[in-house]
């Protein structure tokens, strides 16, 4: 092969790289992303004022998504402690939310987790608590966070009690982004908080919300 031969062949090579890079770079596609997992499904819930509260909320928004009960006094304390601490540094960014289910939907109505919330003394905008149907919550918590075995359903809802202490972390688009996170091991908290700031600078596309994975 000529050296001219060579030559032309390198200069193509390179003209390549720069027309990548020109048109790619400062945008998001040339970021490695975490992989899509799963998304979240259509759901309509009760808030701690008592007030529907379905997928189109998080519409846009960077969600950290948890499952708790009120009178637990094992791990949810420590748990919903350790999201305090994300709530307190993410709570001023617009495009940030906290979504928490309880799992105990019998004992925890909206008026009992709107005590809780109004104890933690946080933005009810900005960190919501959700009650509704066990078979509901406990099917989000499966199939839409993976923070539970999905096989667990086939036995009676009445027999079943979910207690985990993971988190899920949900994009602007309505995707479940990476895996779960421990809340009580600080690696997965630090590792959680870099993730999210990933999220939050990705912009919201044209899937997800749009074409039925959260409704319409």
């Amino acid at each position: 092969m000529s050296k001219r031969v060579i030559g032309y062949s390198i200069f193509f090579l390179l003209l390549t790289g720069f027309f990548f890079l020109f048109v790619f770079w400062g945008t998001d596609n040339w970021k490695a992303k975490s992989p899509v997992v799963s998304s979240v499904k259509p759901f309509n819930f009760l808030n701690q004022d008592g007030k529907y509260f379905t997928e189109r909320e998080m519409k846009g928004k960077v969600c950290v998504v948890n499952f708790f009960f009120t009178t637990c006094k094992g791990i949810c304390p420590r748990m919903n402690g350790n999201m305090h601490n994300i709530y307190n540094e993410f709570k001023n960014v617009p495009d940030f939310m906290i979504v928490s289910h309880t799992c105990d939907p019998e004992r925890d109505s909206a008026a009992t987790l709107k005590r809780y919330a109004d104890s933690l003394n946080v933005d009810e905008q900005k960190w919501v608590f959700l009650t509704g149907r066990k078979d509901s919550l406990y099917q989000q918590a499966r199939v839409s966070y993976l923070l539970d075995d999905p096989g667990n359903s086939v036995k009676d809802i009445k027999d079943q009690f979910l207690h985990t202490q993971f988190f899920a972390l949900i994009d602007k688009n309505g995707n479940m982004r990476g895996g779960v996170y421990d809340g009580l091991k600080q690696e997965d908290l630090d590792k959680l908080r870099t993730d999210i700031k990933t999220l939050l600078e990705e912009k919201a596309g044209n899937t997800g919300f749009s074409n039925n994975l959260f409704g319409q």
